[in-house]
């Protein structure tokens, strides 16, 4: 096993990790009002989004290696 297959191991789990607290996070805070709560929902989507795309790209399916 060499560094670049470690790195893609780690990127999946780390990405699938932060998909999953990030979406967890999003559903508890999802019925807040306030503006200030709306940023934090975006803000929480976007992490969520970040964590599907580094597992995409540890997956190989985006991205180049």
């Amino acid at each position: 096993m060499n560094l670049v297959q470690i790195e893609h191991i780690l990127a999946v789990i780390g990405g699938i990790a932060v998909f999953l607290v990030a979406s967890v996070a999003l559903r508890n805070d999802w019925k807040t009002p306030g503006m200030d709560n709306q940023v934090f929902k975006l803000m929480l989507g976007l992490l969520a989004l970040g964590g599907v795309l580094a597992a995409l790209t540890g997956f190989g399916v985006i991205g180049k290696a």
